[in-house]
């Protein structure tokens, strides 16, 4: 069976304290809370970081305290993704300016976000170039089955380039009542087949709600892997609210025991994420 990876995305663009008075937003917190997620089990930190007035950031020195505070809590093992997630915020030239400046060793980006029109091909093209010759692991989000479809034309293209390429597909949204449905997963696995599965895509989800743990145990059955954490959901598999990600993190691996995949090492885990071989 495939290495299974468990990546803990611990607070996300939008959430603030207000929602959980758990959810880490300071380095000192997010350093604290990767310590934890990876003692419970996490392979890998999906990590957002925030402006002294707790707003959603793509600074890069921001980014890059935090990537050293995780690295002393924690060491080389655990995996750190930054994302580039706009959230309406962040123009594309700014989000290729922070991958820059960071040189991270993995991060997300959001194919609507990065490319949203034909005209921004061109500089987005020279950023997948540029971190495929680096090696930084990408992974591309994917929130619909028409922007799979968009990636794939981008790859066919070159605009995105490499043989195997990781996508992660979030299930629910932010809108409260948009929880997660495992039923979402059909169309985005039907496009992945069609495009070539396993051998040209590594998958991911998250999932938005109360159905995120079944959800990600749906996944991790299905051959995907995991993101987990109050990025997406504040609850356990028995509908109790968590005190913390890691609580989350430990809960999802006691719903994963009937699953008969080994944990990811490392360089496994990078590669999940998207690191380009050789």
């Amino acid at each position: 069976m495939t290495p299974l990876t468990l990546m803990v995305a611990p607070n996300g663009a939008r959430k603030t304290a207000a929602d959980h008075p758990g959810l880490p937003l300071t380095v000192d917190a997010i350093a604290a809370d990767a310590a934890a997620c990876h003692a419970a089990g996490a392979q890998a930190i999906h990590l957002h970081v925030r402006d002294d007035a707790g707003r959603h950031s793509l600074d890069p020195g921001r980014y890059a305290a935090a990537i050293a505070a995780v690295r002393r809590r924690v060491g080389d093992d655990l995996v750190v993704q930054i994302t580039t997630e706009a959230v309406g915020q962040f123009s594309p030239q700014q989000q290729i300016a922070t991958v820059r400046a960071v040189v991270p060793e993995a991060v997300s980006i959001a194919v609507k976000e990065l490319v949203p029109d034909a005209g921004a091909e061109g500089e987005a093209g020279a950023l997948y170039a540029w971190a495929h010759a680096q090696r930084i692991a990408v992974q591309h989000i994917v929130y619909s089955p028409d922007e799979f479809d968009r990636l794939a034309d981008l790859i066919g293209r070159g605009v995105v380039p490499g043989a195997r390429h990781a996508v992660i597909f979030p299930l629910g949204r932010y809108v409260a009542g948009q929880e997660s449905d495992l039923a979402e997963l059909v169309p985005f696995l039907a496009r992945v087949r069609a495009q070539g599965g396993a051998e040209r895509f590594i998958w991911w989800t998250c999932a938005f709600g109360a159905a995120e743990t079944a959800a990600l145990v749906a996944t991790a059955a299905l051959g995907g892997h995991c993101r987990i954490g109050f990025e997406n959901s504040f609850f356990n598999a028995d509908g109790s609210l968590a005190a913390s990600n890691a609580e989350r993190v430990a809960d999802l691996r006691r719903a994963l025991v009937g699953i008969n995949r080994p944990r990811a090492l490392r360089a496994e885990v990078l590669a999940a994420l998207g690191r380009p071989q050789g």
